[in-house]
């Protein structure tokens, strides 16, 4: 059963279904500068702790990939949903641990999160009905 099957109020449906496609083409990007790997990313990676270099980037950039194409698969949306929030939560914990600022570098993982399930709950009413089912 998709993701989309169940009637949806058209207006939810495109709402869900552009801020998830922000969501995807951020992280379609961010994937493709680690499979690269371009210099920028890892020197980040390297002042972040990382040592493993064009390798560590680019199995990071496949993991990326491989969530962020599960989440872009309406039939898989919730696991890859599920797959990324680990991800970003991931990425929250490196930047905590490294002393970044909060808002702009700890909490962006929080905010492509919230982006990301925003638009899957948008565009998804059995999952809307699971997680929330006092909400239509």
């Amino acid at each position: 059963m998709s993701v989309e099957t169940q009637a949806i109020a058209p207006s939810m449906l495109w709402a869900g279904r552009v801020i998830s496609g922000l969501v995807i083409a951020f992280l379609l990007l961010d994937a493709g500068m680690k499979l690269v790997p371009l210099r920028p990313v890892l020197d980040a990676m390297q002042s972040l702790g990382f040592s493993g270099g064009d390798s560590l980037a680019r199995a990071m950039g496949l993991l990326l990939l491989a969530c962020t194409l599960l989440y872009a698969l309406p039939g898989t949306a919730p696991l890859g949903a599920l797959l990324l929030t680990g991800y970003l939560g991931g990425a929250i914990a490196v930047q905590l641990r490294a002393g970044n600022p909060w808002f702009s570098h700890v909490l962006f993982g929080a905010y492509v999160g919230i982006a990301l399930w925003a638009g899957l709950l948008l565009r998804s009413s059995p999952l809307r009905a699971l997680l929330f089912p006092s909400i239509p």
